[in-house]
């Protein structure tokens, strides 16, 4: 079985753009996973900051509540 140049030079081709292909999805592939990365500091980082809010609410309540409880 011969080949033509031509179907060698389309088959390098396409080649050339399946390993072009490849990179782009290995770039995509890493890209989402620093934003997965950074989405999770986030959400962990804003769970802290709802955490802290409410203890701080918590705290002032008691300190109110005793307060008023111990000038009686």
């Amino acid at each position: 079985m011969t080949t033509n140049p031509d179907d060698e030079s389309k088959f390098q081709q396409v080649l050339d753009r399946l390993d072009k292909l490849t990179d782009d999805v290995e770039k995509s592939n890493e890209k989402a996973d620093r934003f997965n990365d950074r989405f999770n500091n986030y959400q962990q980082a804003t769970q802290w900051v709802v955490q802290l809010a409410f203890t701080l609410i918590a705290s002032a309540t008691i300190t109110v509540i005793i307060t008023s409880v111990f000038k009686r």
